[in-house]
């Protein structure tokens, strides 16, 4: 048996794209994932609802749970894959600083 498993795809919806910044609203069901990604801008993310990450990375998995309206910022070269691992759907917000 394969240790890979499909997930469904979280969807991206682009809301802002200029010289500036891209700003994309990201809705996951229960166990999909953006697919495994590296980051080739700094961003920061506001959830617009309390998630429950599991952030699969090149050392290994980690969950990490942040509430709704709370922020945080990476630099560009985070490479991971994002899944939804909760029960409810959630979203957040990505801003992309160009």
């Amino acid at each position: 048996m394969s240790q890979f498993r499909a997930r469904p795809p979280a969807v991206p919806s682009v809301l802002v794209d200029d010289a500036v910044v891209r700003i994309t609203r990201w809705d996951f069901e229960p166990g999909a994932g953006t697919g495994h990604h590296v980051h080739g801008l700094g961003y920061v993310v506001v959830p617009m609802t309390d998630c429950q990450f599991l952030l699969e990375e090149e050392t290994g998995s980690r969950r990490v749970d942040i509430a709704k309206g709370a922020a945080y910022r990476r630099e560009a070269g985070v490479a991971h894959n994002v899944v939804n691992a909760g029960s409810e759907p959630m979203s957040f917000i990505e801003i992309e600083y160009k």
